[in-house]
């Protein structure tokens, strides 16, 4: 592979950083996890804000759902071997993953890829942040040697195509979660109603 150089260069730094290596298995191994907490918290948050925002959150998780099923596909298709099966002399920090377990795209990478386009159409500033937790997340796949860099870039770009079609599913997401929720959901009103601040006049008169 044109990138096997790289992938020896990550995994010799993997090696000679230790250190670092728990923090790093740790973050790749369950960080997926972890967006199934920040979604439950998302969609707390769209609860109050009406069925736009909650069709937003719901894409969310739909949207990874797609983009594994995708990879999925293009896995078994290009059948890839791991780079630590193909690659001679490299030490890893997790163990080689079995010979069907393909390399090509990254599955880490797309999901929390597609988490991160869907966020930030749903939010700017939580867009961001999901985009970096995404990155790092690809970085870490190289490094404990699963995958080589072609596999994240390949992975990052398919769920970020995934994830950006929440343009597209975001209306008819709306009109299906009119039909089924409560009106008060529907329009938001599960805000508590506000109250004026004291020593300034009642905008009614």
């Amino acid at each position: 592979m044109i990138d096997s150089g790289w992938y020896r260069d990550v995994t010799e730094f993997a090696s000679a950083t230790k250190w670092l290596n728990g923090t790093v298995v740790a973050f790749t191994t369950y960080g997926v996890f972890v967006l199934v907490l920040v979604i439950l918290a998302m969609g707390w948050w769209a609860r109050r804000r009406g069925v736009e925002a909650m069709a937003g959150v719901l894409w969310v998780p739909i949207a990874m759902g797609v983009a594994y099923l995708l990879n999925s596909v293009i896995k078994s298709l290009v059948a890839e071997p791991r780079p630590c099966r193909v690659v001679p002399g490299v030490h890893t920090v997790l163990p080689c993953d079995g010979p069907t377990d393909y390399s090509f795209p990254s599955n880490h990478t797309v999901i929390v890829a597609a988490f991160a386009a869907a966020v930030l159409l749903l939010n700017r500033r939580w867009g961001l942040f999901a985009l970096v937790f995404a990155l790092v997340m690809a970085l870490t796949r190289v490094y404990v040697g699963a995958h080589y860099p072609h596999d994240v870039l390949a992975g990052f770009v398919i769920g970020l195509a995934v994830g950006a079609c929440g343009v597209f599913t975001r209306k008819p997401l709306e009109h299906a979660l009119e039909r089924v929720l409560p009106q008060r959901l529907r329009s938001g009103s599960a805000n508590p109603p506000s109250r004026s601040r004291p020593g300034l006049p009642s905008a009614r008169r």
